[in-house]
């Protein structure tokens, strides 16, 4: 779950507060050297002209050697991109926020992902290559935004596009600081200035300007359902990576113990902060108590009192269903002492037993607070997990050996990313297998995007000849 209009203009406001009779002209004129400008429509403008260079004067090897270099460069700043990016957000956790800048650094796919087709006969041959848009308009988010930066970069480039990113205002600076180094890159490989821009006051007016403005030919939407729609509804190409709300399931042919630790290192990933990462657990009646006391080995607080769950829920979601910003992606710990409970050790995540229409079951909280629901059966617990699912079709985890279950959950819940007894961030290839992404188009379809969602097809036909047979 991403920010909708009313959260976004609740973090200007704050953002603009907090930077009244600070002086950043200065700051702001050193990085317009680096692609970020202080005026979106300059920022369209310079990206335009870079991606016409760009396609016209530069092969697919140079793509190759362009990304090579970007990505040496950015892994010698990598601590720095996860430490700015936990001071910048106040969200998540240093040492996740460095594995997930690995990954995407590491194992985003570029040139090699586009992939042409040929079809020969009697009439000839026909060529279909992908072909680039132009320039790209990508919102990004703030729960993972240098990570979201540098995969979309890398896509967009290597299909031949320019970007120009609107960052959220909660991820300004790590934002700006990402697309400075990405620039500082491909200038040192020889490519062209402002391939990627962005500007130095995100809000939601640069981001309409952003999007309806005639040059940018695609929109890459990673945010909440608001964010999804505006970008769909300009009449453009779009891909919308919305909201997610993954449940997780244990029937009782589960390696438990095993599925206990899983569950607790994804759902305590960067302070639960991925969309990707588990939301809720159900767990078959049989072995619920099992997987607790063995959740209870994994570094977490078990929260047993009723009046304490009480006033943490009415802590974290308002009456109105919404998650109280000042808790997302933040340590269990700190959210802990906000109900009054000292611990003295840094506890990874909060498990709660509830019911199953608790706010913490049908509410995406962005937070290390776990809610388990016990069930009486397989039945039970597949047909609830699509229901707090809520048709997102994003990602959903279980944990079984009985293959039949497996493949049944998978085949009703219809998510993008399914994940089999493992922690949910296998699903993005980090101890699993596949390539990384953190714009995950389930609205519109793409899925996990990569370099050939950037691109086009494109066909040729040569009819009558080059046939050898």
């Amino acid at each position: 779950m991403e920010l909708d209009k009313m959260d976004l203009e609740q973090i200007v406001n704050l953002v603009v507060e907090q930077l009244k009779g600070e002086d950043t002209s200065s700051y702001c004129k050193e990085e317009s050297k680096n692609g970020v400008f202080n005026n979106m429509n300059e920022a369209i403008e310079k990206a335009y002209i870079a991606q016409k260079d760009f396609f016209k004067n530069y092969n697919l090897e140079d793509r190759r050697r362009i990304i090579k270099t970007i990505r040496k460069e950015l892994m010698e700043d990598v601590e720095l991109l996860a430490k700015l990016g936990v001071e910048d957000t106040g969200m998540g956790r240093y040492e996740d926020k460095l594995k997930k800048n690995k990954l995407v650094i590491e194992k985003t796919p570029g040139v090699e992902d586009l992939n042409s087709e040929v079809f020969t006969g009697d009439n000839g041959l026909t060529l279909v290559e992908l072909s680039p848009y132009g320039v790209i308009g990508a919102i990004a988010p703030s729960t993972n935004p240098s990570e979201t930066v540098i995969c979309n970069s890398i896509g967009m480039i290597a299909a031949g596009n320019s970007v120009v990113f609107s960052p959220h205002p909660g991820a300004k600076n790590i934002s700006m600081k990402t697309v400075e180094l990405i620039n500082k890159a491909i200038e040192k490989a020889g490519g062209p200035k402002n391939l990627v821009v962005t500007t130095s006051n995100p809000s939601i007016e640069n981001a309409e300007i952003m999007m309806k403005h005639e040059k940018i030919k695609m929109i890459v939407a990673t945010g909440g359902p608001g964010v999804v729609k505006s970008a769909l509804s300009q009449g453009k190409k779009a891909i919308g990576a919305g909201a997610g709300n993954p449940p997780a399931v244990i029937d009782e042919t589960a390696d438990i113990e095993k599925a206990a630790r899983d569950i607790i290192a994804g759902c305590s990933f960067d302070n639960n902060l991925p969309c990707i990462a588990e939301k809720e657990v159900i767990v078959v009646d049989s072995v619920a108590d099992y997987l607790i006391f063995s959740m209870n080995k994994n570094n977490v607080y078990h929260l047993k009192d009723e009046e304490k769950i009480d006033k943490l829920a009415s802590m974290v979601i308002d009456k109105n269903g919404r998650i109280n910003r000042k808790f997302v992606g933040k340590d269990a710990k700190v959210i802990l002492k906000a109900v009054d409970i000292e611990c003295e050790h840094d506890v990874r995540a909060i498990i709660v037993e509830t019911e199953k229409d608790h706010p913490f079951v049908v509410t995406e909280l962005m937070m290390p607070i776990l809610p388990i629901v016990r069930v009486k059966d397989i039945d039970e617990a597949i047909k609830l997990a699509v229901e707090v699912e809520q048709g997102n079709r994003h990602t959903a985890i279980m944990h079984s050996k009985n293959v039949d279950n497996l493949s049944r959950f998978a085949r009703e819940i219809e998510t993008t990313i399914f994940v089999k007894n493992a922690p949910s961030f296998a699903g993005l290839g980090f101890g699993g297998e596949g390539y990384p992404t953190f714009t995950i188009a389930g609205p519109t379809g793409e899925g996990l995007t990569s370099a050939r969602s950037f691109a086009r097809k494109r066909r040729c036909s040569l009819v009558g000849s080059f046939s050898i047979k």
